[in-house]
């Protein structure tokens, strides 16, 4: 087990990665405002964190290979989708600039909390092997 393999690393790294989405998702809608028939994405990630999450409770400590292993390891990956049921402009597009900045901003918020809970854990083993 190396030094950055805990699951608190692995699940501040996957929620960056879907952050990391979730801003390329609003910037691509924003840049298409304008854009006929444009259909609005946004990122699905927040399942993949709760089955992480999940996992983690479930671990199972296995000594023999006939042992059932508990939780499940296909875990399912982000991706984005598009938005088909809304129409907000008379050219098919369904952006609303007010939810797009909006979610923005909650998204800013979020990527700023994981990288201040991941910097604290650097921190932490920048102090550990200081030995204070």
């Amino acid at each position: 087990m190396g030094l950055f393999d805990s699951a608190t690393f692995h699940n501040l790294q996957n929620g960056l990665k879907g952050a990391a989405m979730e801003q390329k998702a609003i910037s691509e809608n924003i840049a298409n405002v304008d854009t006929p028939n444009y259909k609005a994405k946004s990122a699905q990630f927040q399942h993949t964190l709760d089955e992480a999450i999940q996992n983690e409770k479930m671990h199972a400590n296995v000594t023999n290979n006939k042992h059932i292993e508990f939780g499940s390891n296909n875990q399912s990956q982000a991706y984005l989708s598009e938005d088909e049921t809304t129409m907000y402009n008379h050219n098919g597009n369904n952006v609303d600039m007010d939810k797009e900045m909006s979610d923005s901003a909650k998204n800013q918020i979020y990527y700023n909390a994981l990288t201040d809970r991941l910097s604290s854990k650097f921190n932490s083993l920048k102090s550990a092997i200081r030995g204070g």
